[in-house]
């Protein structure tokens, strides 16, 4: 069994940090039109979250390539499915 590169294994942080500078752009906005420093820190809870969930679920429907279906055929009969 091959180990994840190095791309597979910063994915999930790739989302995560995508995920947060929408939030950073949105309280920015918000904070700089409102004043609110309450209000922008729930827009940017809200808006990591949403966009989190969206990228996330963007990821999943993504079909995988060659390579990742000959892992995951790999995977599957080591497992004896």
């Amino acid at each position: 069994m091959t180990t994840p590169s190095l791309r597979d294994r910063f994915r999930p942080l790739e989302l995560l940090v995508l995920a947060g500078v929408f939030a950073v752009f949105v309280g920015l906005i918000v904070l700089m039109s409102t004043r609110e420093f309450i209000l922008t820190l729930v827009f940017t809870g809200v808006v990591f979250i949403v966009s989190l969930v969206i990228l996330a679920m963007l990821a999943l429907a993504a079909k995988p390539t060659g390579d990742e279906r000959d892992d995951l055929d790999e995977q599957d009969r080591a497992s004896g499915h």
